[in-house]
């Protein structure tokens, strides 16, 4: 590496960042004090969505978003390849991996995604449509992505899930893949976090989210703990935290369970940075009540954010919702659109 941070200081910046904070039960996490996570200033982020609801080839390019005419294959899920560029070195890394394989590997083929310069992989959440074409992609592109790339997961990742009015009349929807069969892939070990966490130069991923607003209720399915299902309260859920030169946070959650306004002020808070570039990504409010949707809307247009990118599970009336409220800040998401941002 030339410039910037090598990977020896990255990975001694990581174990730094690891000892500020303390391991806590799932009652009553430990959260880190406000400013404790230095993000270093990117000069550039680019933000391609390979996986997203909904794909339309004949919208145009509109401001920070770059839209490819080709046809994607569109689905219920998210993931989205991450580049960053901080003292001139460019990384990057792959955030969540779809519902499907095929749709994966298509829109990675049509985007023409370079896996071999993938430093890092890293999920959101244990939820089949983040989780679903991760497996066969290492297996189907065992001779591009490196081998030794850390995959990041946060607590609970690998936890069958499943639906039901009480936890003994569970029926499982979902069991993922076991850790140690992901890690016998040979491509690296699997890191589970619990606090915020640089995974590139330029890219922290969130650690647990500290729920603040009373309005952003998780209303998780059930989830298996130790033989025994109990309620999914998502304390593992990750998102990415970017921070951009002169401008601000970027903030890019997959499916933001917790809430995207307890989201983003978890990022404002262990950053210490106040102001807000972009927020994207799911916002998990597809059927949520009016009065939830309004307050949500408004807390986000409080934070005055640059631009706001709602994708996947956010729902059409949050959509709409949004689009009215911040018709200058909304940007329409389709697959394959490449979001550029820049000082």
């Amino acid at each position: 590496m030339e410039k910037g941070m090598n990977r020896r200081e990255f990975l001694k910046a990581s174990a730094a960042t690891g000892a500020l904070f303390l391991a806590a039960d799932f009652g009553d996490p430990v959260l880190p004090a406000y400013g404790a996570v230095n993000i270093p200033e990117a000069e550039k982020i680019a933000i391609t969505i390979i996986t997203d609801n909904y794909c339309e080839t004949t919208r145009p390019s509109y401001k920070i978003a770059k839209r490819s005419g080709e046809y994607f294959y569109a689905e219920h899920g998210l993931s989205c390849h991450i580049e960053t560029v901080v003292d001139g070195r460019s990384c990057s890394l792959l955030f969540d991996f779809g519902p499907s394989f095929p749709g994966l590997v298509k829109n990675i083929d049509l985007l023409k995604i370079d896996l071999e310069k993938l430093e890092a992989l890293a999920l959101s959440h244990g939820h089949k449509d983040h989780f679903g074409g991760l497996v066969e992609l290492l297996k189907s592109r065992k001779e591009k992505i490196p081998k030794g790339i850390p995959l990041y997961v946060g607590e609970e990742a690998f936890a069958e899930r499943g639906v039901g009015k009480r936890p003994d009349d569970v029926r499982v929807v979902h069991r993922p893949p076991k850790k140690e069969d992901v890690e016998g892939l040979g491509f690296g070990k699997i890191v589970e976090i619990k606090d915020p966490t640089p995974i590139v130069p330029g890219a922290y991923l969130t650690g647990r989210i500290e729920k603040v607003t009373d309005y952003e209720q998780v209303e998780g399915r059930w989830v298996k703990r130790g033989g025994n299902f109990e309620r999914e309260n998502f304390i593992g859920e990750q998102s990415v935290v970017l921070n951009l030169r002169g401008k601000g946070l970027v903030v890019l959650s997959g499916c933001a369970h917790v809430g995207i306004v307890n989201t983003v002020k978890h990022a404002q808070k262990i950053t210490g940075i106040r102001k807000v570039h972009g927020i994207m990504g799911g916002f998990h409010l597809t059927g949520a009540k009016e009065e939830r949707i309004r307050r949500t809307v408004a807390d986000v247009k409080e934070m005055a954010p640059d631009y706001i990118i709602p994708m996947h599970c956010t729902g059409f009336e949050t959509m709409a919702a949004f689009a009215r409220e911040l018709p200058n800040q909304f940007v329409l998401n389709t697959v394959g659109t490449k979001y550029i941002f820049t000082p």
